[in-house]
């Protein structure tokens, strides 16, 4: 119980505070690390902070468990590139 009321609150909190801070820090920050692909209008305002309050909450309550989906995001991330790699060089374009 207390660990939903501590993730309630950090995520109660790093919402109003990216949606209040939305114009002077969060928007540019954002602008600096998404790519130009995926990059956010103003109409996105609230999707963008639910998503990083989610992110937030979730890494200040449970941070073995980021760090687990990180590392697993990256080991799927090498392998799908060494296999992209080996197949394109298998791959006869001629």
């Amino acid at each position: 119980m207390t660990e939903i009321v501590i993730w309630l609150i950090a995520f109660a909190l790093i919402l109003f505070f990216s949606i209040r801070r939305w114009e002077s820090s969060v928007s540019p920050g954002l602008d600096k690390v998404l790519p130009r692909v995926i990059k956010h209008d103003d109409d996105n305002r609230v999707v963008w902070s639910l998503a990083l309050a989610i992110l937030g909450a979730t890494t200040l309550v449970r941070p073995v468990d980021i760090l687990m989906i990180a590392i697993l995001i990256g080991i799927v991330v090498l392998i799908a590139g060494k296999l992209t790699g080996w197949a394109m060089n298998k791959a006869d374009f001629h």
